[in-house]
């Protein structure tokens, strides 16, 4: 007997982190973490396999290792592309003193990654595509993270923003999807369907 697995994409779950469950509507962080759980228990299954796409916390070395071992709580085989608050993402200089930890709950950890997706090839990184958001001067400071948008399809995080599409670019993150990962299945139709009605799509 087959076991059914499914992939499902999702970022800036934001564990433990009180501005974030605040600007949710939560005001406390253990009703936004319990939330956020009770959603991903509900989708994801034992073998079900799980990309988070950066900022699992808050940032600081004990908020992330809170965030990992709620993490490892959860169903799923989890794969990370680190985020600006994940301290194993390489814009950090300690970066390689945390990734033990994170790889006991992480299956992989990675700047960016390359998926086979509906006949596309998609990269995944926790950053939208340098210059897809040019009026916020704020976030210049990652641009030397961020890919040049060469035409390929991109899942993403960060922005923190319901809009869901933009261009050839899907927002994986929590506030995009009621605070759920979304699953492959729904990415796929999103890329397979007609993309005239999309703003921003060129």
């Amino acid at each position: 007997m087959t076991l059914r697995t499914e992939t499902w994409y999702t970022s800036d779950l934001h564990i433990g982190h009180r501005l974030v469950a605040n600007l949710r509507g939560f005001a406390e962080t253990t009703d936004h973490d319990a939330e956020i759980a009770e959603r991903w228990d509900r989708l994801v299954g034992d073998n079900d396999v799980v990309w988070v796409l950066g900022d699992i916390s808050g940032g600081g070395r004990s908020s992330q290792l809170r965030a990992l071992a709620w993490l490892a709580d959860r169903p799923g085989t989890k794969h990370l592309v680190a985020g600006n608050h994940d301290g194993v993402h390489p814009m950090h200089v300690d970066a390689h003193k945390l990734l033990p930890a994170y790889l006991q709950t992480f299956a992989s950890v990675q700047q960016s990654a390359r998926r086979k997706l509906a006949g596309h090839y998609i990269l995944l990184s926790h950053f939208p595509y340098l210059d897809a958001d040019q009026q916020d001067v704020r976030d210049a400071r990652f641009n030397q993270w961020k890919m040049a948008d060469l035409g390929a399809w991109l899942l993403h995080g960060h922005i923190h923003s319901s809009r869901r599409l933009a261009g050839r670019t899907i927002h994986v993150g929590l506030d995009a999807w009621g605070l759920s990962p979304v699953s492959l299945n729904v990415i796929a139709e999103l890329i397979q369907k007609d993309r005239t009605d999309v703003a921003g799509d060129n």
